[in-house]
């Protein structure tokens, strides 16, 4: 794909023929074919209603037999709270203990030294383990600039605390270099060094770049606890907790495969769990508390930082979806989603308008080496410009198409994707207050993206997963052909709130 195809008529070639040439271009696709069968018999919806689906970092799909397993099981039982030992509870714990069995299994984690903590989802996995870490001041936090919103919050605990906080930066093409990381993990402080926690993603919900997991090693031996957020690696990847051994591992189940939402859990190395402090207690978590006695007693490992009752009638949903999982294939899966990312790349790539002007502006790289199905982008229109976010939204729309547009809740890759100078951050967010003090409401997203020089919301976001088929990216591939040559406009674009 060295030249650029323009959408000259004529040089559209036709579905069947492209597919003939994917299907030679990538013969190991074929070893995936029986997930065409499961998309046929288990996710017929996709193609009944013709959907484009190319959400999956957002949120995986989940099949009618996954549905139809959970509501069979709780249909023919009934199910108690957990918390007791009559009929009704032992059965679900029963059921609860054969979900993380399940889970700990899959990862291949040893019982012996990991534990699972079921929580809300992965963000309240990051909670826990943020609120609970004994940062002091002589502490620190090392991140990379790359990481979800709820790994970055955790800035927030280490600031309280009094910690230092780190960022590691990245490269044009949105991935970190071994030297800035080894940089940023050297100690800070002479003397004595408080305990250290560095967090990174195994893969970019923003860009796709997949980080090293031999950098769980690296700042393990520098005597950091490491914190490896999964949640958009898992669903298309194998995470083998035997090889790797991080400390600790949130994880998003409807992100895998699709249902139950409200479940997502923590799989903690138990060494590691004892140097967490938790700031309070809950129900279910103490071995005994006093009123009078004004104190407390924790339980031990995953039961001490459960809180209240977990979602237990949806933990069952979890081990079918994990066999789902299974039963498609987790490396045919996994070499599906990497086929139709390369081609699509090459494809995008080679969209260019009549005057040789690329349509597409990518962040992160252009190839599949270390990344997964996730590519960030924006279309450039004939004048050169970035075309509207809310346009292409528009026009996804009306042909049920599922794409996502912002910032992803990954502030740091996308101030890195769009070369935004932390003065200017500053500058804006200080006119913002500035503006919400004045006049008591904050300002128009649209007035703060001006002050910082960008007139996009954001990148656009498409990611290949599961259930995705070639159909599924031929047809973004001709709705992107509609942008060639062209300066869209919209009509009633609805207003930007937020990132």
């Amino acid at each position: 794909m060295g030249s650029c195809i323009s959408g000259i008529p004529g040089r559209v070639k036709a579905h069947k023929q492209d597919e003939k040439n994917f299907l030679e271009a990538y013969p190991k696709y074929k070893a995936t074919s029986h997930i065409d069968e499961v998309r046929r018999s288990e996710y017929p919806i996709l193609d009944l209603q013709g959907h484009i689906y190319l959400d999956y970092t957002g949120a995986g799909l989940y099949s009618s037999r996954q549905l139809r397993h959970h509501q069979n099981l709780l249909g023919t039982n009934i199910f108690g709270n957990p918390h007791s030992l009559n009929p009704t509870s032992s059965a679900m714990t029963e059921l609860d203990e054969y979900a993380r069995a399940c889970v700990l299994q899959y990862f291949k984690a040893s019982p012996e030294e990991y534990c699972v903590i079921f929580t809300a989802n992965a963000s309240g996995a990051l909670k826990l383990v943020g609120e609970a870490f004994p940062f002091d001041s002589r502490s620190e936090y090392i991140l990379f600039m790359d990481n979800h919103n709820s790994v970055q919050g955790i800035r927030e605990f280490a600031r309280a605390k009094g910690a230092k906080t780190t960022y590691v930066p990245l490269t044009s093409d949105l991935r970190v270099s071994d030297i800035a990381l080894k940089e940023a993990l050297k100690p800070k402080f002479d003397g004595p060094v408080g305990p250290r926690l560095f967090a990174y993603p195994a893969q970019s919900n923003f860009s796709g770049v997949q980080h090293p997991l031999e950098w769980i090693a690296t700042a393990q031996a520098q005597g950091c606890l490491v914190c490896l957020d999964a949640a958009a690696y898992v669903p298309t990847n194998r995470l083998d907790l035997s090889v790797w051994h991080p400390d600790f591992v949130p994880i998003s189940f409807y992100k895998m495969f699709g249902y139950p939402t409200g479940v997502g859990c923590l799989i903690a190395r138990k060494d590691s769990l004892l140097k967490l402090k938790r700031p309070a207690f809950a129900g279910g978590t103490v071995w005994g508390s006093s009123a009078l006695g004004d104190g407390h007693v924790l339980l031990d490992h995953h039961e001490g930082f459960e809180d209240g009752t977990i979602n237990f009638l949806n933990l069952p949903a979890v081990h079918i979806g994990l066999r789902q999982l299974k039963d498609v294939g987790r490396d045919a899966v996994h070499l599906r989603v990497m086929c139709l990312t390369d081609w699509l790349l090459k494809e995008m790539l080679a969209l260019c308008h009549q005057s040789g002007l690329p349509l597409i502006r990518f962040y992160g790289p252009t190839d599949v080496y270390m990344r997964g199905g996730t590519i960030a982008f924006n279309y450039i229109d004939a004048n050169g410009d970035v075309v509207d976010e809310r346009i292409v939204e528009q026009r996804g729309n009306k042909i049920n198409l599922s794409l996502r547009s912002g910032c992803f809740c990954n502030p740091g890759a996308s101030e890195a994707a769009f070369n935004l100078e932390k003065e200017s951050l500053l500058e804006a967010f200080e006119s913002a207050w500035q503006h919400e003090a004045a006049h008591g409401k904050r300002k128009k997203w649209d007035d703060f993206l001006a002050d910082i020089g960008i007139s996009t919301s954001g990148a656009l976001r498409i990611s290949v997963g599961l259930m995705s088929n070639f159909k599924d990216v031929h047809r973004f591939l001709e709705f992107s052909r509609t942008f060639l040559d062209t300066v869209p406009t919209g009509s009633n674009l609805a207003m930007r709130l937020h990132c």
